[in-house]
């Protein structure tokens, strides 16, 4: 089983702190196989993975974190940006037609963008697979929620550590029954469902100081996009 981390943000996404190269020092230093960098809306910083990763002696996995009308979607595999605030399923389609997985994290907590505050339970089961393991929930009811939800629909569960800043990194993994440490046979384990969770909260005090400093970030590139 390899251990792979499945939602990361590096200082691309507009609430992310750290460059790549830190990123995968974090990943090297706790055991990680793989790694996915999931910036929002943006990925760049996943090619920059992909391309320093083997110097790490880690897998990247390319990805980004899709602003859907419904909410967040992570697109793993990805070679391209897919376009924010489509809708719902042609955001899912945009990503399988770019040869990457849709996975639904964070689903049912509506305070960070998920997607459940907008779509019924049929449309979340259109997705490829459901986070059930989000290391940045102040409580566990909406880890439990998709657990449950991924269950009752025989969906493949993943889970991430959603982190912000490198030292998060690896909070929750995802081990994965992949047949070789290459992106296709780590995608193709996870659309089987070979794959089981663990992980641990983020604790909320870095919670919280995660969420200041992306503010801080948000409010000075609106001022320099203002001023420009």
């Amino acid at each position: 089983m390899l251990s792979v981390e499945l939602h990361v943000h590096t200082a691309l996404s507009y609430d992310g702190r750290d460059p790549v190269p830190l990123i995968l020092e974090q990943a090297r230093a706790v055991g990680l196989d793989a790694i996915a960098i999931t910036d929002h809306d943006e990925i760049d910083a996943a090619h920059e993975a992909v391309s320093l990763a083997p110097e790490y002696g880690l897998v990247a996995i390319p990805g980004i974190e899709v602003s859907s009308k419904a909410g967040h979607v992570l697109g793993l595999g990805v070679e391209e940006a897919i376009p924010p605030g489509l809708p719902y399923d042609e955001t899912l389609a945009r990503i399988r037609e770019g040869g990457g997985l849709a996975v639904v994290p964070h689903p049912f907590q509506e305070s960070r963008h998920g997607v459940m505050a907008r779509i019924g339970r049929q449309e979340l089961a259109m997705a490829d697979a459901i986070e059930v393991y989000n290391s940045r929930l102040l409580t566990g009811r909406a880890n439990r929620q998709a657990e449950r939800f991924a269950r009752a629909h025989g969906l493949p569960m993943t889970a991430g550590s959603d982190a912000h800043i490198s030292e998060m990194v690896g909070q929750a993994v995802t081990r994965v029954g992949a047949e070789e440490p290459t992106v296709e046979a780590i995608l193709a384990a996870i659309a089987d469902g070979r794959t089981s969770v663990e992980g641990k909260r983020t604790p909320w005090r870095i919670s919280f100081r995660q969420a200041a400093g992306g503010a801080k970030r948000r409010v000075a590139t609106r001022v320099t996009e203002l001023l420009e």
